[in-house]
């Protein structure tokens, strides 16, 4: 993030010379350690849609047929752990399926409305 807002580090992306940036907030997911989220995000409507993109990562997790070593992401346990921690982050706020995340500043917010 820093890099990308130095004017003397010239970055391309598709032969086009990228102009430097800064943005705006840094959001840092939670992945599957116990950290406690600044805030959450219903994914409710795209639990299932997560599952299958980690499952297309077929060698990376769990797959019964595989004769590669275990890892800590690559047992059944660690599926229905993923399951578990969304359930967990999206209890609190009434969500069925949430993502937590910290941020290393103040929220703010248009309307206290939006909170739930």
């Amino acid at each position: 993030m820093f890099l990308s807002g130095l004017t003397k580090v010239e970055t391309n992306f598709n032969g086009e010379i990228q102009n430097a940036w800064r943005p705006k907030a840094v959001y840092h997911y939670i992945q599957d350690r116990h950290i406690h989220p600044d805030f959450v995000v219903d994914i409710t409507d795209y639990m299932e849609i997560k599952m299958k993109s980690v499952m297309a990562f077929k060698s990376q997790f769990f797959d019964p047929s595989s004769s590669e070593p275990a890892t800590a992401i690559s047992t059944k346990d660690f599926l229905e752990f993923l399951y578990g921690r969304a359930i967990e982050m999206g209890r609190q706020s009434g969500f069925l399926y949430a993502e937590g995340f910290t941020v290393e500043r103040t929220v703010g917010l248009d309307s206290l409305f939006q909170i739930r």
